[in-house]
């Protein structure tokens, strides 16, 4: 019998998507996102470089969801 999976993202109640982790390696994750965001807005101010901004929040949310979908529940509308 194989054990069940550890999510570190699990699905949320009620919506789509994920919730608040479940593990300390999504919190990590969670706080270096944040993190990362944050610098965002320093190393490219928006009002200064919105094409770099842009980018690299885009570039961010990408990584961020895609870590979410491999480590996380499977998603489903409940």
């Amino acid at each position: 019998m194989s054990p069940e999976p550890k999510y570190w993202f699990p699905a949320k109640r009620y919506g789509w998507g994920w919730g608040l982790p479940s593990s300390w390696q999504g919190w990590v994750a969670l706080v270096v996102f944040v993190a990362l965001v944050m610098a965002g807005g320093w190393l490219f101010p928006p009002h200064h470089h919105v094409i770099a901004y842009v980018s690299y929040m885009g570039v961010l949310v990408l990584l961020f969801t895609s870590l979410c979908w491999l480590k996380g529940e499977p998603p489903r509308w409940r």
